[in-house]
């Protein structure tokens, strides 16, 4: 279907946004993929824009756009590469095309509430989510005001449902239209799904991943340090002489990073004079490959550690039980910093989308 045939359904209004904070289940093989517009009546802070729109992959923003810079811009390094074709030029001159259509909707919704003034904000959330081991999918299609539920697509009916008499109206007209409804189904159920895998395929492509031999100090355990994996099942084990090595270890627990990725890290408990005897290596296990790191003296990174790791007493560090080490490996000119993160991240608020063809 081509942008100009989307668009319609896609240029819509009214939708209600919950915001929240979601501890990402590392778990979870489910992705989603999320395009959020907000639209704020009324006089806000000095530029702070009326309309925004942000588009997540999993929780993770990968492009935004609003009323003040009037560009569609790229958040993840892995999407300059897609930033730079033309459909991304198309996709900004939408997103402006929405602004204008939204502008209009806010105001019928207004009517609707019989408010005439005052700061009010509509929302639309759509997309969908994918379990790339089922191959189930599910697409949502929702909107909302002024933190309350306008309309929303019954996605197994397929027709829409409003909680509000306000939305009575609208839910009839967007049911009548059947040909706009096809349109959605199609959508929903094929194309979205397409470019959700597309993404998923482009960040996978575009990942950097790490495996780094860390020591506080020549008297401290080893940590193997593994980041920047995707999806996130990685195994780290430890090899002594060539053969299987369980004893004298602590496996830190699996983590997000910031852009979506992983990391994994292991504690090698046993003195430098043993390490120094024997041969021991760090084995990460990926589907995109596997890595070793032989623990030799000139692998191990343990200068200008910017941050503790926060690892239990018995490890020689202060801090911390060992699997709640939270901690990114960054490389700064020819040195090494870990810095901790907080694991949470602010998902995105799910809101409902509306049309093009008016309230």
């Amino acid at each position: 279907m081509a942008l100009k045939r989307k668009e319609r359904f896609f240029c819509q209004q009214g939708l209600q946004l919950l915001p929240f904070t979601l501890c990402r289940l590392v778990c979870s093989e489910r992705h989603t993929f999320i395009t959020l517009y907000t639209e704020i009546n009324g006089q806000t802070v000095a530029g702070f824009p009326d309309i925004s729109a942000v588009t997540t992959l999993d929780g993770q923003q990968i492009d935004y756009y609003d009323s003040e810079i009037k560009k569609l811009i790229p958040k993840q390094d892995w999407m300059k590469e897609f930033a730079s074709e033309d459909r991304f030029k198309e996709y900004t001159e939408f997103r402006e095309r929405v602004q204008q259509t939204n502008k209009i909707n806010i105001r019928f919704i207004m009517e609707r509430f019989n408010q005439s003034h005052g700061v009010h904000v509509y929302q639309r959330m759509y997309g969908c989510d994918w379990d790339d081991e089922t191959g189930e999918s599910r697409g949502f299609d929702q909107h909302g005001y002024d933190g309350q539920d306008f309309i929303f697509l019954d996605m197994k009916e397929f027709r829409y449902v409003t909680p509000v008499l306000q939305g009575i109206i609208t839910m009839q007209k967007w049911n009548n239209d059947r040909e706009q409804l096809e349109l959605l189904k199609q959508y929903y159920e094929y194309e979205c799904v397409e470019w959700l895998k597309y993404f998923l395929t482009s960040r996978k492509a575009g990942l950097e991943r790490r495996v780094s031999l860390l020591q506080w100090s020549s008297s401290s355990p080893v940590v193997c340090h593994a980041t920047g994996f995707y999806p996130s099942a990685v195994t780290i084990t430890w090899l002594k002489n060539g053969e299987d090595h369980d004893e004298d270890m602590d496996l830190g627990e699996l983590l997000p990073n910031e852009d979506g990725t992983f990391q994994k890290t292991s504690i090698l408990n046993v003195p430098q004079d043993d390490w120094k005897k024997h041969q021991y290596v760090c084995v990460v296990e990926h589907e995109t490959g596997t890595i070793r790191k032989i623990l030799r003296e000139d692998e191990i990174k343990s200068n200008n550690i910017c941050v503790t790791l926060g690892l239990s007493n018995h490890t020689g560090y202060e801090g911390a039980n060992a699997n709640q080490i939270l901690s990114v490996y960054e490389t700064h000119a020819n040195s090494s910093c870990l810095r901790c993160v907080t694991v949470c991240d602010l998902v995105f608020p799910f809101v409902n989308i509306s049309k093009e063809n008016g309230l």
